[in-house]
Order: C-alpha cells, then structure tokens, then sequence
C-alpha cells in the first residue's frame, strides 16, 4: 500500500490551519490546541516544516511559526518530501541502478519511474490552500476516490490487496 506516515497527514493538517490565516504566526502550542494533537508531536512537525523551508520560525515573545510562503504556492508534494524525504516508489527509483541487483536486465524501472513522476506532478499539483477546503460533494475526485478503491479491493477475501514493489 503506499502511504504517507502520520506525521506527514498531521503536518498537512497544521499548515492547512496556518492557510487559513496565512498572515498569522503561530505557537506549537496554540497549533496542538486547535489540532488535538500533542505538542512535542506538533513541535517536531513544526521543525521539520521549518528546515525544509515551508516555515519561518521566529524566537522570542511574539515568535512562533508562519507560512514561507503563500498558502497557494507549497505544494502536497513539497510537504511531503520535508517530512519523508523524496518521492519514490521503489528502491530503483531513490538509489537508482546501484540499488537493485537486476537493475541491468529490468525492463521496469523505467516504467517505475513514470509512475512515480505522474504521482510527483499530481502531489506538486495540489497546494495546501486546496487540501484546507473540503471539495464539493459532486466533485469529480470524490467519484473516482470510490471506484479506485472499490476495484484495488479483493471482494473475495474481504481484505484490502497492498500493492507491492518488489520486481526483478
């Protein structure tokens, strides 16, 4: 299955109540509040958001956190690689031809890394400004959310299949 950790959907969370008052500076602690979340969780997720350059940190009195930049200019795809490290769906795609032994014969890799460009582009597609507000209940990715994972589902077994990239 690919998905991102939970650290990287409460980040998303955080900066999409920092897009909402994209002027503001906020506290770890006042974020966790609002959030329901812990504040050292909250605290590392700032810092990490900060050294990947989506924050500006300010110590002192009135410090805190704020946007880097608009809310409209940080993408999915950014957040994600401040939190995680780069995209990449397969060790072939990370470490190139040193991390796979079959590298040299593998007709996949290329095709791996189409994949994982088109998921690149859709996350870089996607700011933090559009994922804090809801879609529309006829919006068009919501219809195609249901069918994609009613097809990856194994109706059969009644489990959920995980996608595996193990290939050679």
């Amino acid at each position: 299955m690919i998905r991102i950790n939970r650290e990287t959907d409460y980040a998303t969370a955080i900066l999409g109540i920092m897009a909402e008052e994209p002027e503001a500076c906020f506290s770890a602690t006042g974020l966790a509040e609002r959030r329901g979340l812990p504040g050292p969780v909250v605290s590392k997720i700032l810092k990490q958001l900060a050294r990947g350059g989506l924050l500006h940190s300010q110590r002192g009195a009135k410090g805190g956190y704020s946007l880097a930049r608009d809310a409209d200019a940080i993408s999915i795809a950014e957040v994600i690689m401040a939190m995680e490290g780069p995209i990449a769906l397969t060790d072939c795609i990370e470490g190139g031809g040193d991390a796979c032994q079959f590298h040299a014969h593998c007709a996949l890799s290329s095709n791996w890394s189409r994949i994982n460009d088109a998921i690149y582009r859709a996350l870089q597609d996607v700011s933090i400004k559009e994922m804090s507000a809801p879609l529309a209940d006829d919006h068009q990715g919501l219809r195609d959310m249901g069918r994609h994972v009613r097809e990856s589902l194994d109706v059969a077994g009644g489990r959920v299949m995980a996608f595996r990239s193990d290939h050679g």
